[in-house]
């Protein structure tokens, strides 16, 4: 009964029973640390986020003042997400077996602590962080990415 309401869930989450497999394999991610407000917009809706919750391919992930977030991707990178912030993850694509894959994200406000994972270490060309004025690559494994005043905001 337990695994059907699961299946029922992901269903309604993704939108019908043939997105499911789909769905699925778009989780790019997990949270493991949450301090007050956070939420992640996805598909047009703001879902709020506690321990545990599935970061997708193409989520907005947005703190609010005095909050912060912590998710570990499934390459190992971590992202800790810091007050009034927003985060897009544009595309995670990642082979556990090859190590293969694609990282691309914008810090749109606020700041973003990374350490990176696999993927990075396998590939830096492969990785890329963006901010409303600049694109980083990754040569190093730990940085810090600050976007002062508004940022662009979070259309």
């Amino acid at each position: 009964m337990r695994r059907q309401a699961i299946k029922y869930a992901l269903v309604l989450a993704c939108g019908g029973v043939a997105a499911v497999d789909a769905c699925a394999a778009n989780v790019v991610g997990v949270v493991k640390t949450l301090k007050g407000t956070v939420h992640i917009e996805r598909a047009g809706q703001s879902l709020d986020v506690a321990i545990g919750s599935e970061v997708y391919s193409g989520d907005r992930i947005v703190t609010g003042p005095e909050s912060a977030v912590g998710i570990t991707l499934r390459d190992n990178t971590l992202l800790s997400e810091g007050a009034g912030s927003s985060l897009e993850l544009s595309k995670f694509e990642f082979d556990t077996r090859t190590h293969d894959g694609e990282l691309d994200a914008t810090i749109r406000r606020g700041s973003l602590a990374v350490v990176n994972g696999q993927l990075a270490k396998a590939n830096p060309n492969a990785v890329h962080y963006s901010t409303p004025t600049t694109t980083l690559g990754v040569r190093g494994t730990e940085f810090i990415i600050e976007v002062g005043g508004k940022g662009e905001g979070t259309h």
